[in-house]
């Protein structure tokens, strides 16, 4: 297992190299820059060009690379352009929030989705099969902001039960119950889409394995039905259900850039934005190396979690 790891961590380093050279020149050559963004009709030219060259902007776009990778390489990810605040403190400020959302969200997509998929695969062609089978067809084909912005207008518009967004009541002495409450409508939006994805992969892959000869010869040896969904089917099923939820998490990271902007949750989707709105080159190049490095992460954990599902599967 060892030799696997550092195999695999040497393997991430080139990509992760490939991931900031792509980035990098699809941002700097993007029509504009930084400086545009303050242009001012009484501004001096000589200024508007002073500031470009105090940013490097004059710099050809392969120098400016170069020296942005050497900076990272001694652990710095440059300053906003904006705020001129260090950016890997304004994603460590954000990054929190954006997992706490995300994990919370797929904790509940899977909550959802399993035990849905199990007993829908169990009674096929039944009408809790169709019923399971037209909500997850709803949540697929439902806009993330457009049930987000209904159920705002519903539990905190007209009936006030929860909050209109962020993430503490301002003024409010905030604890776990206030964070809860403004945690519930962004993280059911999200869960609900995962759970309206996954319920029908979940369902396959349990049909696929309920049908094996295995199955059917511990259901005539009378083993309880509970025993063989659960302990024998439901193991042999973890695989493709491992794999589906393991490609939800980049997905997840991208679709929390629109939920954080319509609940105002503050974390670097909001931060994205901003970034992207203002041309914040480095900050732009933070998020991207974070999340490249929340993917590369994410997908080796779903690698090792195949080993654990199935005791077959053994990394040299």
């Amino acid at each position: 297992m060892f030799p696997y790891l550092v195999r695999r961590l040497l393997i991430a380093i080139p990509v992760l190299l490939g991931i900031t050279v792509i980035n990098f020149f699809l941002i700097n050559l993007a029509p504009g820059n930084p400086v545009d963004m303050f242009i001012d009709p009484n501004m001096p030219a000589e200024l508007l060009e002073a500031r470009k060259e105090r940013l490097g902007l004059n710099d050809p776009v392969i120098v400016q690379y170069v020296k942005w990778l050497g900076a990272l390489l001694q652990g710095e990810l440059g300053y906003s352009f904006s705020s001129y605040a260090p950016v890997a403190g304004l994603i460590g400020e954000r990054i929190g929030p954006t997992l706490l959302l995300a994990s919370a969200s797929l904790l509940l997509g899977m909550l959802i989705a399993v035990p849905a998929g199990i007993l829908s695969a169990v009674k096929q062609n039944t009408r809790f099969d169709y019923l399971m089978t037209g909500l997850s067809f709803i949540g697929t084909s439902i806009p993330q902001f457009f049930l987000g912005l209904s159920l705002i207008y519903i539990f905190a518009v007209q009936l006030r039960l929860l909050p209109t967004g962020g993430m503490r009541t301002l003024g409010g002495s905030g604890g776990t119950g206030d964070l809860i409450a403004h945690l519930i409508l962004p993280v059911f939006v999200l869960g609900f889409v995962i759970a309206g994805k996954k319920v029908r992969y979940v369902r396959a892959a349990m049909l696929d394995v309920l049908k094996q000869d295995y199955l059917r010869t511990a259901r005539a040896k009378g083993l309880h039905p509970f025993l063989v969904t659960n302990k024998h089917a439901l193991r042999n099923a973890l695989i493709p259900m491992i794999t589906v939820f393991g490609s939800e998490i980049p997905l997840l990271l991208g679709g929390s850039i629109l939920i954080e902007q319509i609940f105002q949750w503050p974390g670097i989707g909001q931060l994205t934005i901003q970034s992207v709105l203002s041309r914040d080159y480095p900050t732009l190049m933070g998020l991207n190396l974070t999340a490249a490095c929340i993917v590369l992460t994410t997908n080796l954990l779903t690698d090792l979690l195949y080993s654990a599902a199935d005791p077959r599967i053994r990394y040299q």
